[in-house]
């Protein structure tokens, strides 16, 4: 009798280890508005979103909870998969959510057409094959209007390390044995280039920049690095690349999904701005604009059939988008990063928007422009301001005002979920909010305050006290500046001290952001 067929689900792809459990603010439909009507294209009202390899599925389940939007998607890992139905079924929100492989899920005739679809890093990791097979789903199921948001590793800023990562994974390959799992390979080939670069060869002298690369590989988390670099399939592509394989699929390049990108000034020395605003060819201009500024990594919407708008239109949809400061005013700083370096926010502009927006209530930019009139702010300035705060994370979008309330009831179910299981698990710190359709960074201790809250503690040192309870129960403890905190004493006193720091300035935004 011949053997039973075997089948390799995996694809190449790292299956043994769980990836990361982050939140990915770029996939939030919600943003793609203020993108594409900075660079003058229309937005589409989003009712129907997909998204393709959705790891652990906390993005996709928090924008599913905290929106009217209706989410389709897969991730070839069925325990992934798994994860991301628990999400939503915690908040009794039905998802399309399955571990169909790629040419599967595309194949399917019972998916509706999306206004939006969604890939985050996936593309970088998956083979040629998978890539024709996203191209022509796209093609077939993208509505005309509808977004492409796509991020993927690219050229020329890849161009030094990738020889790095060849000789990680060649040394996983041929030097670990079958039985080593993900995380054993990834540390010895960690030594393994470590102990090589000491004997400082050529490659390294003509790339000296590599060296503090290869050190910071040391302090990522393992299963990060596992499916960062250890995948069979990593192919990093210049933008015209990635034009040539979405030219199937009918959709043109509209704009960066990282705001701060569309900020020339912080971004381009002035003779590369005037030497690349010259090029009328877009792929060309960002092609470019890549090697000024040596890109590693790319965020980008296409768009299906891309309509431009009348400056007319253009303003006016502008002014109606609704923002909110999501960081506490004292915390935020008067600088950015950039492209260029740290780049510094104007006082006059920046002092008078954020004391208007310290309040942490929504409000339309047409809003901010009448109250700012008088002060010599216009409304040039407020766009570029909310690209760049919502770039650095310092501000959001907000969705419609009558969606909020539905959400709402949603987003309860799922931070309850959230909460209670921080008790004995630190792998999701964010919870999810209503008001921007998607998530908030809220780390495990302060999850654990508002269990505390909610069980009706009402001081921050009682908080900290019902914190300290439930990790002394486990034998854990807190790490300050690198090093363990000794005894009951230390540890119940830094609970306290986040806990009074979290009620000054962290819950006032977690109450605007009606995640509380």
């Amino acid at each position: 009798m011949a053997a039973a067929e075997t089948t390799d689900w995996t694809a190449g792809y790292v299956a043994d280890i769980g990836y990361t459990y982050g939140y990915y603010p770029e996939l939030n439909p919600l943003r793609t508005q203020l993108a594409l009507l900075n660079a003058g294209f229309a937005a589409p009202q989003v009712r129907q979103a997909c998204e393709l390899g959705f790891g652990q599925g906390v993005s996709v389940a928090m924008h599913a909870v905290a929106s009217d939007t209706g989410w389709s998607g897969t991730d070839f890992n069925p325990a992934q998969a798994n994860h991301a139905r628990s999400l939503v079924s915690a908040a009794e929100v039905t998802a399309d959510l399955g571990d169909a492989a790629f040419a599967d899920f595309c194949a399917r005739d019972d998916l509706p057409e999306f206004d939006y679809i969604g890939l985050h890093g996936i593309w970088s990791w998956i083979s040629d094959e998978n890539r024709a097979v996203i191209a022509d789903f796209v093609r077939r199921k993208l509505k005309l209007g509808g977004v492409l948001y796509i991020s993927y590793n690219t050229l020329p800023g890849w161009a030094a390390t990738a020889p790095l990562r060849h000789l990680m994974t060649e040394h996983a390959a041929k030097l670990s044995g079958p039985s080593e799992g993900s995380v054993a390979r990834v540390d010895a080939a960690l030594s393994f280039l470590d102990t090589f670069l000491e004997t400082n060869p050529r490659y390294l002298q003509a790339n000296p920049a590599v060296k503090p690369v290869a050190d910071g590989l040391k302090t990522k988390d393992r299963a990060y690095l596992a499916h960062e670099y250890f995948n069979r399939d990593w192919h990093p592509m210049y933008v015209a690349d990635m034009a040539r394989w979405l030219s199937a699929a009918k959709v043109s390049f509209a704009a960066s999904a990282y705001p701060i990108d569309a900020v020339a000034s912080i971004s381009l020395t002035a003779d590369q701005q005037q030497q690349i605003g010259a090029i009328s060819d877009p792929i060309l201009r960002e092609t470019l604009r890549d090697f000024c500024v040596n890109q590693q990594f790319r965020r980008d919407y296409w768009v299906k059939g891309p309509r431009r708008l009348s400056p007319l239109e253009q303003t006016e949809q502008l002014r109606a988008l609704r923002f909110v400061l999501v960081r506490p005013r004292a915390g935020i700083p008067m600088k950015v990063s950039a492209p260029l370096g740290e780049a510094d926010l104007s006082e006059a502009i920046y002092t008078p928007l954020f004391d208007l927006l310290a309040d942490h209530k929504p409000r339309s930019l047409g809003d901010i422009e009448a109250a700012l009139k008088d002060k010599g702010v216009n409304f040039g300035h407020i766009v570029q301001a909310a690209l760049i705060l919502t770039g650095s994370g310092f501000a959001a979008p907000v969705q419609e005002q009558a969606a909020i309330p539905r959400a709402k009831k949603r987003t309860d179910k799922l931070n309850a979920h959230l909460i209670r299981r921080a008790r004995g698990s630190q792998d999701i710190t964010y919870l999810s909010s209503p008001v921007t359709g998607g998530g908030f960074a809220v780390n495990r201790f302060q999850q654990i305050f508002l269990l505390a809250r909610k069980a009706g503690h009402k001081t921050p040192d009682d908080w900290a006290i019902f914190t300290h309870e439930i990790l002394n129960a486990q034998g854990q403890g807190l790490v300050k500046d690198g090093k363990p905190l000794g005894s009951d004493e230390e540890n119940l006193a830094e609970l306290k001290r986040q806990a009074g720091e979290f009620a000054e300035q962290v819950l006032p935004v977690l109450r605007a952001l009606e995640v509380v």
